[in-house]
């Protein structure tokens, strides 16, 4: 085997061992198994993301529309790590366990 093959070979097993990287969710629309006659809207992760700005939660992570038309996310309100939602009327709350 000459170098060039040698080197071929560690840097393929290297990338075979390397994981993958994590792909970007697209929460346009649910991503779980609503019903059939589940009627979706078309509001996006960026229209609640921003209603979540404007209402002054930041950090806004995980975010995910139910069937049910909401939205759900985690962000941070004063300082603190809160569950939020976005309602199909655009209202803004903060859930509670």
């Amino acid at each position: 085997m000459t170098l060039r093959t040698i080197t071929l070979a560690a840097l393929m097993g290297l990338l075979a061992a390397a994981p993958l990287p994590a792909l970007a969710q697209d929460t346009s629309q649910p991503t779980n198994h609503c019903d059939s006659g589940d009627k979706i809207d078309n509001t996006t992760a960026d229209q609640a993301r921003k209603k979540l700005e404007a209402a002054g939660y930041s950090d806004i992570t995980g975010l995910n529309k139910g069937c049910d038309n909401v939205w759900h996310a985690s962000a941070r309100a004063n300082g603190n790590q809160v569950n939020v939602m976005v309602a199909p009327d655009g209202s803004v709350h903060q859930e509670t366990n």
